[in-house]
């Protein structure tokens, strides 16, 4: 029957589309051309998918039965015109040209569609343009001016349908300006073939002033089409980049651009620091001049001026100077003597910087500075604002560039308190409320940085300010109906209320996520009932100084270990427990990353997916720690200095995963008790209780006779207050629903 239906909806469709065929004669020469249009027809229908007379762009009504009419009537109507139409078009090979008009531009429209240049619904709009433009083609009118109305999608079509002879070229340049105007980003990569035409030169100043590098990278060479656009161009910018783009070391140059332009520097007073590569250049100099520089943009892109310099942003911009400058001659140099006990040796390379210096190196290095070489560039920077450092004329003199990231940043390293001190209650407060504000419109790290800030915070008067701001931001965005703002901010609201266990506040299930202080045993057992942990470790001096008391927990009383010639592993004897970890190979010889790679693929041959993932390294293994998680693992524990910082990149893998992370010195003499309180749990076929387990480890710890270890203890941060990772499950949780 449904067979039997179809056949007649095609049945149907057919007549209408061959019902031309019953009332006119056409000769046998042109016949294959109707055939050629009633099929194009046919494959237009089968756009919706069916078949049917009815072509579908949605559940409109009205705009279905709009598109099928000019479908089916529309090119109709054109095969008549055609036909009947002697005087305009008197010979058989002019009926036969335009008959071909007809079926391209339905072929073409199939495949505007494909490539996105028009929308479904668009078919009649082209198909009432087409008739206008095919008419005044057939009456020996231009085009142009039918095409210079339209958008680039329905031009493109006609051009490439009614373009001929002396038209061609006008109507390309036509369709080509659209197309740039559309996609300025273009203009690069394809104004060369049309060097020669009278608007080149206009629309490469247009690209050169928003993609300064790309011009200058094509201005290197100036024999080429594009060398030879950007040398003869009178534009003063562009004049600019030709003459950098000849300049030796030109990208060290570039993020002055916009003072080059303006007079305020030249080459000559650049080159003093830029020197002639490296003979002569002037490290700390040139870096002072980045900042010093990205201090004077900063106040220009700020209210009322809101210039946004041409070298601020893309590749070897200012920002992208700035970050590559301060992490090669300060960062990395005293991330690499994070071993060397003589505090001046190690932070030598910073003592030439300026607090402002040293704030921008902090910010721009939030991803790469290690936890020690951060604390003591911050003790560093406050040592150099004097006796009485107040910290509101430090973010005043950078004009609160970055200052987000600097905040987050001292949250997560228990330095926030200590900032927020160097300035009056009020100012403090303002600035809280400044972080705290506009959540909406920017990035969602933002917010994820606010909830993790508001965990590090100490001042609980601070704390209730804090928290009454958000309050007052949800209450705007409910008054405005921002969809956005009313989610990020409640969100916000209910994660800090809930901190204080006064308010009685079942975070797991207001936020519709899983439960955040416990996990059951069930959960993180795998198909066959075990529960499989991998730890890693690295072969430097520390993974071999720890991995021989990692192996010493594991009692012969209560685990059977087997010791293989790349790792080891321990199946628990009561219980379902199976742990295994690479051992600490040699780094230099890159033994420990072969380990590594050998393990994930043995316990992929027998099936084994790990529902915990231990970290046990400094922070510069985590990222390759991370590239071989293999995703869902239940918790994930980062025993490595500053782990805290990477929680957003573990979550992206492992999305459900409770995670404990510290925010300064990860020590193995913490990791190992706590790996040791899980596995018993586990293996006693208990539930987890995160709570519990803390209460624990802190008596523990808070005896140890270590102040060290003592101290280190108070900077690792349960699941459960993890509030950035918390966010980021309730606000993807809660978008599912919205």
């Amino acid at each position: 029957m449904k067979q039997f239906t179809f056949t007649l909806l095609l049945l149907s469709f057919a007549q209408l589309v061959f019902a031309f065929t019953d009332t006119t004669d056409i000769p046998l020469s042109r016949r294959s051309r109707h055939d050629d249009i009633k099929k194009e027809q046919i494959n237009c229908d089968k756009i919706d998918g069916v078949v049917d007379g009815v072509l579908k762009a949605g559940t409109d009504v009205n705009i279905n039965n709009q598109l099928s009419d000019a479908l089916i009537r529309k090119p109709n109507e054109f095969r008549f015109w055609i036909e009947q139409n002697d005087s305009l078009l008197p010979s058989n090979n002019d009926k036969v040209r335009y008959l071909r008009y007809v079926a391209e531009v339905l072929i073409k429209y199939r495949l505007a569609l494909k490539e996105n240049d028009i929308t479904i619904i668009d078919l009649t709009f082209l198909l009432n343009q087409f008739e206008l433009a095919m008419k005044a083609k057939a009456n020996k009118q231009s085009i142009i001016p039918i095409l210079q109305e339209l958008p680039y999608g329905i031009a493109k079509i006609l051009a490439k349908v009614l373009a001929e002879n002396d038209d061609a070229v006008a109507l390309d340049n036509l369709v080509y300006l659209k197309y740039v105007t559309l996609h300025p980003d273009k203009i690069l990569s394809t104004i060369a073939l049309y060097e020669t035409e009278s608007f080149a030169d206009s629309l490469m100043t247009i690209a050169c002033k928003a993609y300064p590098v790309q011009c200058y990278t094509y201005a290197q060479s100036k024999s080429t089409v594009m060398g030879k656009l950007i040398h003869r161009n009178t534009n003063m910018v562009v004049n600019q980049i030709a003459l950098l783009s000849q300049t030796e070391n030109a990208l060290l140059y570039f993020p002055f651009f916009d003072d080059l332009l303006s007079g305020r520097q030249t080459i000559d007073s650049i080159k003093k620091f830029v020197g002639d590569g490296e003979v002569g250049y002037d490290s700390v100099g040139y870096y002072k001049l980045l900042v010093s520089t990205a201090i004077a943009y900063n106040k220009r892109m700020a209210a009322p001026l809101r210039d946004t310099p041409i070298a601020y942003f893309g590749t070897n911009g200012l920002l992208n100077t700035l970050y590559k400058k301060a992490k090669q001659h300060f960062i990395t140099p005293i991330n690499e003597l994070h071993d060397e006990s003589n505090l001046a040796y190690r932070m030598k390379a910073i003592q030439p910087l300026s607090p402002a210096e040293l704030y921008y190196m902090i910010v721009m290095g939030e991803n790469d500075i290690y936890t020690s070489s951060y604390k003591n560039s911050f003790n560093r920077l406050v040592q150099l604002m004097g006796a009485k450092p107040r910290g509101d004329s430090l973010l005043q003199a950078v004009n609160f560039d970055h200052f987000r990231k600097f905040i987050k940043m001292a949250a997560n390293y228990n330095k926030l308190d200590t900032f927020l001190k160097m300035m009056p209650p009020v100012r403090s407060e303002l600035l809280m409320k400044a972080f705290v504000s506009k959540l909406d419109n920017g990035n969602l790290e933002d917010a994820v940085d606010v909830a993790d800030s508001y965990s590090s915070i100490t001042n609980s008067a601070l704390q209730q300010s804090m928290l009454q701001n958000v309050k007052e931001n949800e209450a705007e965005a409910i008054a405005a109906n921002n969809t956005s703002g009313k989610v990020i901010y409640g969100l916000l609201k209910t994660i800090f209320l809930s901190l204080n266990d006064s308010n009685h506040i079942d975070i797991a299930a207001q936020l519709g996520i899983p439960p955040i202080f416990d996990v059951d045993n069930k959960y993180m057992q795998n198909a066959n009932g075990v529960i499989v942990e991998q730890v890693f470790f690295y072969g430097d001096k520390d993974g071999k100084m720890f991995y021989p008391s990692f192996r010493n927990t594991f009692s012969s009383k209560e685990w059977k270990v087997v010791d293989k010639k790349e790792w080891m592993e321990a199946t628990s004897l009561k219980g379902n427990v199976m742990v295994f970890a690479n051992k600490p190979l040699d780094n230099d010889a890159n033994l420990d990353d072969t380990a590594q790679i050998h393990l994930a693929n043995y316990l992929k041959e027998i099936k084994l997916k790990p529902a915990v993932i231990v970290h046990r390294g400094h922070s510069y293994w985590l990222d390759r720690t991370m590239s071989r998680m293999p995703g869902d693992a239940k918790i994930v524990v980062l025993g490595s200095c500053g782990g805290y910082q990477n929680l957003n990149e573990i979550l992206e893998i492992n999305p459900d995963a409770h995670i404990i992370s510290t925010k300064e010195i990860g020590t193995g003499d913490i990791n190992r008790p706590i790996l040791n309180y899980m596995n018993q749990v586990f293996a006693s076929g208990n539930n987890l209780n995160w709570r519990k387990m803390w209460q624990s480890l802190t008596k523990t710890f808070s005896a140890d006779p270590s102040k060290s270890v003592r101290d280190s203890w108070e900077d690792y941060i349960p699941p459960y207050k993890n509030l950035g990772a918390i966010f980021l499950k309730a606000y993807t949780k809660k978008m599912e629903t919205e």
